[in-house]
């Protein structure tokens, strides 16, 4: 007699959290979208449809990923690391600019951004690396040897994304740190971490002048972006303008739909309805958190983790960057902005992390 197939043992919680924030990023991609859609493409759907398209890919990969036992994917941790690398490279010679930044590549028709790629892979090579050395991670030469291997990618990716690259950097402290036994060698990785991000703005001079803009955005023309997104910050109060009803999105706030949609969030849903949002966030940071506590082994717990550290880094400078707290970077809010590569990705990793809850007892 044939056994029933058992039934998946999925964070249910973790799953609702991400639908949750997957259809209330398409509902406000689309509010804050529309008018330059109609503008730039005469389809105010424009954006909602490739956003949708790659959401629907993403969707589809989670939840054969998650029904898949994360242990298979080990093989090929380093050919997805190298296929990352090989792909950063790509971008400098043959990526495509857009807003001054060579961030994308394209095959045929379909675009796509392989630092979106880099952050799932990273996450599941160094938990394999970390897996294999997790005897020795005590001494100071092991967390060289096992941060070694992740700084050309965080090289090749900072060239061009700075954020994406500090990302890269927190996702690796963050699964050393869970691995390691002794905390005071993090200390020396601060001093090194912060040497090295100042040598990395020395090199070129547009980075020094974001500084000179986050200080005083009033003084410079590149501090438009940030003016008016601290303006609809202010203008959405307590309960804010409605939804659709965003004035900064008419051609004040340049990209709305990109980094800068907390911003009309906040101008259209107000203080209670963007503190709704991170509210979200952090209630899937939690549930990461859970998983990596509960996970049948190390691997399972680094995968976990290292999601964790994507999602809060991620959440935390996007958040930032439009509420002027940083120098502008460049990053988007997970779910919301629009991006489809980022999107995809993300939501293949939410399936392996997905894949982590299923096994636990």
């Amino acid at each position: 007699m044939k056994r029933p197939a058992e039934k998946p043992r999925y964070d249910y919680t973790m799953l609702t959290v991400v639908l949750l924030l997957v259809v209330i990023g398409l509902v406000l991609l689309y509010s804050t979208s529309a008018y330059n859609g109609r503008v730039k493409f005469h389809d105010s759907l424009y954006y909602l449809k490739k956003q949708g398209a790659a959401t629907v890919l993403g969707l589809i990969g989670m939840f054969i990923i998650a029904r898949i036992d994360y242990h298979t994917w080990v093989p090929f941790a380093n050919l997805g690391y190298l296929t990352a690398m090989v792909l950063s490279v790509a971008v400098m010679f043959i990526g495509d600019e857009y807003n001054g930044s060579k961030r994308w590549l394209s095959l045929g028709p379909v675009s796509f951004q392989p630092s979106e790629f880099a952050k799932v892979a990273v996450i599941l090579f160094l938990s394999c690396i970390v897996t294999k050395h997790v005897k020795k991670m005590g001494k100071i030469t092991t967390l060289a040897k096992v941060l070694a291997p992740v700084l050309p990618i965080v090289a090749l990716v900072g060239a061009s994304n700075l954020s994406t690259a500090i990302i890269i950097l927190g996702i690796a402290a963050v699964l050393i740190f869970v691995a390691s036994p002794k905390y005071g060698q993090f200390l020396w990785m601060g001093v090194a971490g912060i040497g090295f991000m100042a040598a990395f703005l020395a090199l070129e001079s547009y980075r020094l002048e974001r500084l000179a803009i986050w200080r005083n955005p009033e003084k410079y023309e590149k501090g438009y972006q940030t003016l008016q997104g601290l303006y609809a910050i202010g203008s959405g109060g307590l309960f804010g303008r409605g939804l659709g009803e965003s004035i900064q999105k008419l051609g004040f706030l340049p990209e709305a739909q990109n980094d800068m949609i907390f911003s009309i969030i906040c101008e259209e849903l107000g203080l209670i309805g963007a503190g709704t949002i991170v509210c979200l966030f952090l209630i899937l940071i939690w549930r990461f958190f859970v998983i990596a506590t509960k996970a049948p082994d190390l691997l399972g717990a680094l995968i976990a983790s290292g999601a964790m550290a994507h999602m809060m880094i991620q959440v935390i400078l996007n958040i930032a960057v439009v509420t002027n707290s940083i120098p502008n970077t460049g990053i988007t809010l997970p779910f919301i902005s629009y991006g489809g590569t980022s999107v995809l990705f993300l939501l293949l990793e939410m399936g392996l992390v997905l894949s982590v809850s299923n096994l636990v007892k």
